[in-house]
């Protein structure tokens, strides 16, 4: 039993000493790695290091605002070309924003480029990342198939006036992009609409043609002579000074109605001046019709009593 105890104590007694000498041998590998002189090694291996990559950072923003400014000066050039050639407004519209998006694309792999990743994967993310998007954002390729589609058969044109029949949006035609058109309306507001919408859906375009006729119609009494109230429209009409003289014009009995005879009256005016003749007209067949005791009936309530 006495040899047994002993045989364990010194066991016991061994593994303490193992142990104490691992933790020894750590703590002397610990001090080299503390020492001023190691630290200074890694430190130095880190530098050449650091300075590539600083570099590499310093010329990537180079490229980056280089590559801007030789994009700016690209797109100059594209629109320059396109107005000698004449093309539409639109056109240079939707060339400039697709030059644009595309030159952006290059100068981004450029500097992904310069910063050490390779050009071959960034394009396979870019391509995996382009089929996503398309899957996810098939509205928006719709879209951009629209404005191809409004360019190339040009239902209208920046500078138009254009009422969108679907939804009832209308305005002058300000701006027409990648994926959408911008509308400005009377009241200076600005309506975006999709191009898909424009490009499937009806539209009426008030200003494509240069002249527009002007439609003017009032209602007289019966009792009114109708000659009479012919002499003085047509006087207006031939008085109007925005009137296209050699363009046709005409008055006439447009129909009996229940308490009044409606006359009315069309001439051609240039397209630019359609309202400000409407406007001009009404008040010149009202104010005319009052001069010559010419009745415009309007509805009213008679009430007749009993005694």
């Amino acid at each position: 039993m006495f040899l047994t105890s002993t045989a364990n104590y010194l066991t016991e007694k061994i593994l303490l000493a193992e142990s104490i000498t691992d933790n020894l041998a750590e703590l002397q590998q610990l001090e080299k790695v503390a020492k001023p002189d190691v630290l200074k090694g890694y430190l130095n291996d880190m530098v050449p290091h650091l300075i590539d990559f600083a570099l590499r950072v310093v010329i990537a923003l180079l490229i980056y605002f280089i590559g801007k400014k030789i994009i700016r000066w690209l797109r100059k050039l594209l629109r320059r070309a396109l107005e000698r050639s004449g093309v539409d407004e639109g056109v240079k519209q939707f060339l400039d924003s697709c030059a644009k998006i595309t030159l952006y694309l290059i100068l981004l792999i450029a500097v992904v480029n310069q910063l050490g990743l390779e050009t071959t994967s960034v394009v396979a993310v870019l391509g995996s990342a382009g089929l996503a998007l398309g899957l996810a954002l098939q509205g928006s390729l719709s879209n951009f198939a629209g404005g191809v589609l409004i360019l190339l058969f040009k239902p209208f044109k920046v500078g138009d006036y254009i009422m969108e029949d679907t939804h009832g949006n209308e305005g002058t035609v300000a701006e027409i992009m990648i994926f959408y058109t911008k509308l400005s309306t009377p009241d200076n507001r600005t309506v975006v609409i999709p191009n898909g919408t424009l490009a499937n859906a009806s539209l009426t375009n008030v200003t494509q043609q240069d002249r527009r006729r002007v439609d003017v119609y009032v209602g007289v009494s019966y009792e009114t002579d109708i000659r009479r109230a012919k002499e003085l429209l047509t006087d207006i009409l031939l008085a109007e000074p925005s009137r296209i003289e050699e363009a046709e014009w005409q008055v006439f009995v447009d129909a009996l109605e229940d308490s009044s005879v409606k006359l009315g009256c069309r001439l051609w005016v240039a397209a630019e001046d359609y309202w400000k003749v409407k406007w001009h007209l009404n008040e010149r067949v009202k104010e005319v019709f009052d001069e010559n005791q010419i009745e415009i009936p309007y509805r009213h309530l008679t009430v007749n009593l009993k005694s």
